[in-house]
């Protein structure tokens, strides 16, 4: 099933420098350029508005022009907007924050943080940040991108996290204090997608660095996931963690679950994994059959089947990006017009839309400047060359600067009846929102690679990086597969090797016959020969990496993916 999606999508590759420059006849390049400036003056509205009113807090508050902790104490908003910077052309911004979260970042501290946020946040920025490096003109220590300062950060954040999947089924706890673990009364209930949403983040962390923990507690989780879906092939909302029992069992493709499937889709491209996709073909078929009606997606139950909220969340507009990734170009564009005709009727999108009714659902009317919408416009923009994407990032700008623009930022919708503002600007503005926006308008940004730019790095220094396939994680960091098919070649190759001298550094057996009365050796006279080529307190090698024959350098990459360039 893999190979087959490779192969399609390599026959995309070479219409990709042709579809992914049309313009449409209301975009010429001169109104390109003028998107792009627009963009880029709103990022720096709000990104000078957080440094002068906010910093270090975690996120700015537009309206009252200071700031608040939100998701631990950890300059958020700084760590979030980094790689924007690069996206946008900033080199020094970009290594004057790099530099300055070295000094002043600090996970040793007693707070309560939630496992996913700080993992699609903080590792995921500071993992894509650490691998755009080199890219921001950044002098990089030897060994590049298998170690490096920013990724000791993602390691030791990650690290603070690992205590949450300490439970009998290893799905993770919701929330984990970065001092002293787990609380004795923490919830066990968590979201779905809080189980779901880690495989990306944690397998580069063990493909960079050498450690499997990361990518064997994230497989375990999902592995845990898969085996509770209903008899009809679906997952709900909430689960327990210590006992596998749904609490809540709502199932549908938005709030809650929506990163799961995102994950199943992007781990199997990055990590070009056969299962991961299997899982996801497998919950698609059940999504089609029982949640999606006209192209929408509705939320049902997991056990019958039948519907049980009639309700588009502004969350699953993330889903026909997602689909465009797996070909299925069709269904996303027609679910796309969908929830873009529920943008033009409000200029946002509200949390909650009643299908039946056409309207928004009470308390549930806010558009915090989400990304989906325009997530799947980017992707779709690139996949068909249709000028409507683009036509929708143009009113994502108009509406965003004319709604949500104040003094010191840019303020969230409270309602998008009447577009009265809340007292906040979340750090996904800068990641996603204002980074998928100007990739929309910028064809030729060098995330839009596609074999054409490299460059070298790795332990000896002849690994190819940056040749384009990046992978978005949730909070659109962008992760390179490239890296973790140089250190994990890397790896095996010294372990490869470490084998090889230990298996000649050996004690000749002794002669004693050491077995006892069963027949069976007893373990405690097995004595284990050190190595000269291990040293001591040195890492197990990663897991290897499913990696066609062919050097990396000889693969291509569209629409995100990447795929070889033979089969």
């Amino acid at each position: 099933m893999l190979t087959y999606l490779f192969s399609t999508i390599c026959c995309a590759a070479y219409l990709s420098p042709i579809i992914s420059h049309v313009k449409g006849k209301e975009f010429t390049e001169q109104d390109m350029a003028h998107y792009r400036d627009r963009i880029k003056s709103m990022f720096y509205h709000a990104y000078n508005s957080y440094l002068e009113n906010a910093y270090p807090y975690d996120e700015l508050r537009p309206l009252t022009c200071d700031g608040q902790d939100t998701w631990g104490s950890f300059s958020l908003t700084l760590i979030d907007a980094l790689d924007t910077l690069l996206i946008l052309g900033n080199h020094t911004e970009f290594q004057r924050v790099a530099s300055l979260l070295q000094d002043t970042v600090d996970f040793d501290i007693d707070v309560n943080a939630s496992v996913f946020e700080t993992n699609i946040r903080v590792v995921g920025g500071l993992l894509s940040a650490h691998l755009l490096s080199k890219q921001a003109r950044m002098e990089v220590e030897e060994g590049w991108p298998c170690s490096g300062p920013l990724l000791r950060m993602a390691e030791d954040a990650a690290r603070k996290l690992l205590p949450a999947f300490h439970t009998p089924t290893g799905m993770p706890y919701g929330t984990v204090n970065l001092l002293r673990g787990v609380n004795p009364t923490e919830t066990p209930v968590t979201c779905t997608a809080g189980v779901g949403t880690f495989i990306l983040e944690f397998s580069t962390l063990s493909r960079l660095t050498g450690d499997p923990v990361f990518e064997d507690v994230a497989r375990k989780a999902l592995s845990s996931l898969w085996k509770t879906r209903s008899d009809i092939g679906l997952v709900g909302n909430h689960i327990d963690v210590i006992t596998s029992k749904w609490v809540a069992q709502d199932a549908g493709i938005g709030a809650g679950v929506d990163s799961y499937f995102e994950y199943l889709v992007k781990g199997a491209i990055m990590l070009q994994d056969e299962e991961l996709l299997t899982m996801f073909h497998e919950f698609d078929k059940s999504i089609k059959n029982y949640t999606k009606f006209d192209d929408w997606y509705l939320w049902v139950q997991m056990h019958k089947g039948t519907v049980s909220m009639p309700v588009f969340q502004s969350l699953e507009s993330f889903w026909p990006g997602m689909q465009s990734l797996i070909g299925d170009i069709d269904s996303a564009t027609k679910t796309f017009h969908n929830y873009y005709t529920v943008w033009r009727q409000f200029g946002g999108l509200p949390e909650f839309y009643s299908i039946p009714q056409g309207y928004t659902v009470d308390k549930r009317e806010g558009y915090p400047l989400r990304p989906e919408l325009i997530e799947s416009a980017m992707y779709l923009y690139k996949a068909t060359g249709d000028p409507t994407f683009l036509q929708m990032g143009r009113d994502a700008v108009e509406s965003i600067e004319k709604i949500s623009r104040v003094k010191c930022g840019f303020a969230s919708v409270k309602d998008v009846r009447d577009h009265k503002l809340d007292n906040r600007m979340e750090s996904f503005f800068l990641a996603e929102t204002i980074k998928y926006l100007y990739l929309l308008f910028d064809p030729d940004n060098f995330l839009h690679n596609s074999g054409t730019q490299f460059e070298l790095g790795g332990p000896r220094g002849d690994c190819i990086l940056g040749a384009g396939g990046y992978i978005f994680n949730t909070e659109a960091h962008p992760l390179d597969p490239a890296a973790l098919h140089c250190c994990s070649k890397n790896k095996d190759e010294r372990k490869e090797l470490q084998d090889i001298l230990l298996s000649l550094s050996e004690p000749l057996k002794s002669p004693v016959d050491e077995s006892d009365a069963s027949g069976e050796k007893d373990p405690s006279s097995v004595v284990s020969s050190e190595s000269i080529a291990l040293q001591p307190g040195e890492r197990g090698k990663a897991p290897v990496l499913s990696c066609p024959t062919q050097p990396f350098s000889a693969r291509l990459a569209v629409m995100g993916q990447v795929f070889t360039g033979s089969t």
